[in-house]
């Protein structure tokens, strides 16, 4: 059974078949957040630490780490986005004890990221071109952490699932050939807007089943993808985790602090078997109690136990 191990300092998380769907918080990436981005410029982490700690208290697995921002005075990401990349990670490290996922597209940042990182982190990502297979695949094997395969190459981001097949599948085929199993390949098989291509669900299923019947690999998409453009995108993406799951899906990068969101992916887990005697659910739906009540049973559970030791 394909099993993805991903540790921090003091926690390990594992993605697989066989394990509770893995949710990769995706808040701390200044991407589209302009406020975000003008802030860390500042140097600015108070945003950070909130994100930080609220999609852990949400129920995230794993934290996507990502410092793509441009600066103003310098917009050379080769130079802005390493020292920017082993600050986030140093205090984000400081703050929560998950598992951490760096994520970039500046292989320096993805270095100096490493170099820093506490446990096995995952690295995103590798896509099919070569330029990028030669520059990560070294750093994978040299370092010992899984990586996100991106099933796009130099022809860009094909429509065709088929052939996006054929990349995650050369991806994983050059990969071996540095010493990397397919276990610590996790395929992103790209989510298309459901909004621009009316099959882009049934493709992404149908992908998923194929990635992990023919290539034994976990998967992971932007799961927010499958919505853009539409209204109502947390009612979408709270259907379509469920049915990635089921099609055999181990993983998203997604926004853990949308409860209804979450909500689809603890019932999913439990109608995977993948909930032990259904503690994760009964546990995120115990009511809340109010201040002085007692949760229905435990009083008359204290009386029998007080009476049998009088008896």
């Amino acid at each position: 059974m394909t099993r993805t191990v991903v540790e921090s300092k003091t926690k390990t998380a594992i993605i697989g078949f066989d394990q509770p769907f893995c949710v990769i918080g995706e808040r701390i990436n200044p991407t589209g957040r302009k406020i975000l981005a003008a802030e860390l410029e500042a140097g600015d982490f108070s945003t950070v630490e909130r994100d930080a700690l609220a999609q852990v208290a949400a129920g995230a697995t794993m934290l996507d780490i990502n410092a793509g921002v441009v600066y103003n005075t310098n917009p050379n990401p080769n130079e802005t986005e390493p020292p920017l990349m082993v600050s986030i990670l140093k205090l984000v490290q400081r703050l929560v004890d998950v598992p951490l996922c760096i994520d970039s597209s500046v292989p320096g940042a993805l270095e100096a990221g490493l170099e820093v990182c506490e446990g096995r982190p995952l690295l995103n990502s590798v896509t099919g071109e070569e330029e990028r297979l030669e520059a990560i695949l070294p750093l994978v094997k040299k370092y010992n952490v899984p990586v996100v395969a991106i099933s796009n190459d130099d022809t860009g981001i094909s429509e065709d699932p088929e052939i996006r097949f054929a990349v995650a599948k050369k991806i994983v085929e050059r990969a071996a050939d540095h010493g990397i199993p397919a276990h610590d390949i996790v395929v992103d098989p790209l989510v298309m807007p459901i909004g621009a291509m009316a099959t882009a669900g049934l493709q992404v299923f149908e992908l998923v089943r194929k990635l992990r019947n023919e290539l034994g690999v976990n998967t992971t998409c932007g799961a927010s993808n499958i919505s853009f453009g539409l209204p109502n995108r947390h009612g979408i993406n709270g259907a379509f985790l469920p049915m990635a799951i089921a099609s055999g899906m181990t993983s998203a990068i997604m926004n853990p602090v949308r409860p209804q969101e979450m909500e689809a992916i603890r019932a999913a887990n439990l109608l995977m078997n993948n909930d032990a005697h259904g503690a994760a659910w009964i546990r995120a739906n115990k009511p809340v109690l109010a201040e002085g009540e007692v949760e229905a049973g435990a009083r008359g559970a204290r009386e029998g136990r007080r009476r049998r030791r009088s008896a």
